[in-house]
């Protein structure tokens, strides 16, 4: 194989870049693994694995709007992806339309230059103008366009050091099976030199297709277009992945572009009574029933299959790529239909039954967490033996670090300590949702009301941490909001059980599918993307998952805190023994808290004092990894490691210290390297604290106490959803409050807009009411 590999670089002209040569003799690395074929894959994830990948990309995708030409820019970026992926050591091909789009350009073109000038000064200039060109017969245009499309893929590839190979069939090409078997050895060879087959149909001699021939079989497919080629292609090849590229994001339970049309995600061949087809695509012969058939046929045929969007402008240069990396883009079809429901259909479910839960009395969402608080202790047996699964899984597996195993692990103390959480939420729940917060009489009988409301549908996603699970339900019950929740797989036993007892509890009032616990393999991504459905985001775990939930939201707001980083402000006027049990805290309590001192500023007198030498002493008691930053570091001959960045989130058992020369200056560098979550002064100077209490602009700042008391627990709201360091909304530890918005109630008399005329403005009384006594109709409790 090395003397073939060589004997073809050989072949290669000497300008050709070298590269190129080293493309093809490389060994490929990062080759996916495989599968048995005949059988496709299950799941969205399990693409990863597509070694082997036909892309069919329709007329519409390669095509301009105005069907002359090719639209360059999509098709650079379908040729970036396709390389990409090439290179990545998979094994790509390529079904194309496009030449008689190209044809057509170039035929037009020739006969306007074709037109001798005698003839154009004879017609006048209006009869120029109104010239109609002659109709252009599409095989002549297919066999004028099929160069120069060939010779554009060629450039295109080239950039990216890769080479192509133009293949054109027709449907006699498959019939015959000496033609079959000689294409079938042609691509396989091409393949195995790192080569991607461009394939077409010989547009210019195709001939009709034979009528009443499709689906007859595995081995009988009409090759009338190249949705059908593509799939015989894929079959015949034992292709893992079909991707259909087009001009529609999928298939849809109605007519793309109709009010209820909702994009199916999943297709399942028994599906094909639920969808209704609309349209055929603006070019090309095939439309989306053509699709359907010809996905069917390969999924039959052992080759998975995803129809998607090839010309939105926003997706069209990661589609591709994205769809190999299991994200949920487009229609995939799949064989097996899985047990429960989509996390469409859960989110819909939840928002329905949130809206049933926001409306009942707060005595009966107070007696569902209750209920949920008696769950708890009742069946801890349950609870535990479902923990100790997961805790076992975990500890055989052995990549769960020991702080992660201590979040992970449930013990009765702690159950109990969730029960007692749980009905301090109950209580808060009595005063909540419908909470009149302002009332102002605009007008005699004209009265406005502001009041307390749930946000809608949560999304709390959530890493090893099960006792998680409960306090947010009990919060989310207790605002009135529907609740969708993503655990981490270490905790999939618990979190299952938890759950249930969730759902039994919310039975007692008929809202079990309130709360939503998401089990099927969707991606936290793609939970983002349902920006239509989710009203607002809350991750809880490490700053890492925050983030990366903060990028991958599109339209849908998070609240979180993206970094930790919490600093400890010691005064030169601080007492020693608070000095030493706060710092201790804040550092060493918890290191991996986000809560956690990761930065301690130390006022310039301290240094040389006893009280630093104590402070010092401590930290290696407690073992904890010092860095120095610029300005302590200039205070010492021989210092410990110099710190890389003043905005480092440790996580551990390290801290940075520094040196200011004044409460103010420590202000200032909290306000340039703090991530605004919690810092704190250590001072015995009342004046001095209140002075940075008041212009420290963090979620939480304190005087004389330690950062770990940002949490919810400590402050009194009997669970947090999480620590959010927004400049909107709810800011530090967020209880109750914090998921309920507002809305205005106006009750009038047959007032309209015309009687806030300018002039008669002053009559009206704009004057606020007291709150204690809702004018709004008294609740039924039943």
């Amino acid at each position: 194989m090395l003397l073939r590999r060589l004997t073809l670089c050989s072949r290669i002209p000497l300008d050709y870049p070298g590269h190129v040569c080293r493309l093809l003799t490389r060994r490929l690395t990062q080759v996916p693994q495989g599968r048995a074929h005949g059988s496709s894959f299950a799941h969205r994830g399990e693409l990863r694995r597509a070694k082997r990948i036909v892309v069919k990309l329709g007329s519409a995708v390669v095509t301009r709007g105005d069907e002359c030409g090719l639209a360059l820019g999509r098709l650079a970026s379908i040729v970036e992806q396709v390389a990409m992926l090439q290179n990545q050591g998979r094994e790509m091909m390529i079904v194309t339309s496009g030449a008689v789009a190209f044809g057509k350009q170039r035929l037009r073109h020739e006969i306007l230059l074709s037109q001798s000038v005698r003839q154009a000064l004879h017609s006048g200039h209006n009869q120029l103008k109104d010239m109609s060109m002659p109709v252009l017969e599409a095989r002549a245009c297919a066999a004028a366009g099929q160069s120069g499309l060939m010779a554009l893929y060629e450039a295109m590839f080239t950039q990216y050091s890769t080479c192509t190979a133009q293949v054109l069939v027709t449907n006699l090409d498959f019939h015959d099976d000496q033609k079959r078997q000689n294409l079938n050895s042609t691509l396989q060879e091409l393949l195995r030199m790192n080569i991607v087959p461009i394939i077409n149909t010989n547009d210019a001699v195709v001939p009709p297709p034979e009528p009443n021939s499709d689906l007859l079989g595995v081995n009988v497919i009409s090759i009338k277009d190249n949705d059908s080629l593509a799939a015989r292609l894929a079959v015949e090849m034992k292709a893992d992945l079909l991707i259909a590229l087009s001009d529609v994001e999928g298939l849809y339970n109605s007519p793309p572009g109709t009010d209820d049309a909702k994009l199916i995600d999943i297709f399942y061949p028994g599906d094909q009574q639920s969808i209704t087809y609309g349209t055929k695509s603006r070019v090309g012969i095939g439309g989306m029933e053509a699709k359907v058939k010809a996905a069917l046929w390969a999924l039959q045929g052992g080759t998975s299959v995803v129809i998607a969007n090839g010309t939105h402008p926003k997706v069209t240069g990661h589609v591709i790529t994205d769809i190999v990396e299991g994200k949920k883009v487009g229609t995939f079809f799949s064989e097996i239909k899985p047990a429960g429901p989509t996390v469409e259909h859960q989110t819909e479910m939840a928002r329905n039954s949130g809206r049933t839960l926001a409306s009942l009395h707060p005595d009966q969402r107070s007696a569902i967490i209750c209920h949920l608080a008696e769950l708890l202790t009742e069946r801890k047996e349950e609870i535990l033996a479902a923990n100790k699964m997961d805790i076992d899984l975990a500890v055989n597996a052995g990549h769960l670090p020991p702080a992660m195993l201590k979040r992970l692990s449930l013990s009765p103390a702690k159950l109990n300590s969730l029960a007692i959480g749980l009905r301090q939420i109950a209580v808060a729940a009595q005063d909540s949702v419908g909470r009149v917060l302002r009332r102002t009489r605009v007008a005699h009988n004209l009265e406005l009301e502001q009041i307390a409301v749930p946000i809608g549908v949560l999304l709390v996603i959530f890493e090893a941490r099960p006792d998680c699970l409960p306090q947010v339900s009990a919060l989310a019950i207790a605002s009135g909001n529907a609740l969708l929740l993503k655990g981490g797989k270490e905790a999939s036993n618990t979190n299952r059980v938890l759950h249930q007892l969730t759902q039994e509890a919310l039975s007692i009032h008929g809202v079990r599918e309130a709360v939503q616990l998401v089990s099927t393999r969707e991606e936290v991504e793609d939970l983002c993307r349902l920006d239509k459905m989710i009203d607002l985001i809350i991750p809880r775990g490490s700053s890492q998952l925050v983030r990366n939930i903060q990028r991958a939201a599109k339209g849908i707001p998070v609240l979180g805190h993206s970094e930790g980083i919490c600093h400890v402000y010691v005064d030169a006027e601080a007492s020693i023994d608070k000095v030493i049990k706060i710092v201790r805290d804040s550092k060493c309590d918890y290191p991996a808290a986000c809560n956690a001192m990761e930065t301690l500023l130390i006022h310039r007198e301290i240094l040389r004092t006893p009280l630093f030498d104590q402070i010092i002493d401590m930290l290696r008691t407690e073992r904890v990894k010092i860095h120095a930053g610029p300005q302590f570091a200039s205070f010492l001959t021989f210092s410990p490691s110099a710190v890389k960045s003043m905005r480092t989130e440790y996580g551990d058992l390290e801290c940075c210290i520094e040196v200011v020369d004044s409460m103010q200056e420590a202000v200032d560098h909290i306000h340039k390297y703090g991530s605004s979550h919690t810092d704190v002064i250590i001072t015995e100077n009342e004046n001095t604290a209140e002075q940075f209490l008041q212009q420290l602009d963090s979620a939480c700042v304190f005087w004389n106490a330690s950062s770990r008391f940002a949490d919810g627990y400590r402050f009194g709201l009997g669970a947090e959803v999480g620590i959010s360091t927004a400049r909107i909304h709810a800011r530090g530890p967020v209880g109750l409050e914090g998921l309920l918005t507002t809305k205005w109630v106006l009750r009038g008399a047959g007032h309209t807009a015309a009687d806030f005329s300018e002039q008669g403005t002053m009559k009206y009384l704009h004057e606020n009411l007291p709150v204690e006594q809702p004018l709004s109709v008294q609740r039924d409790s039943n």
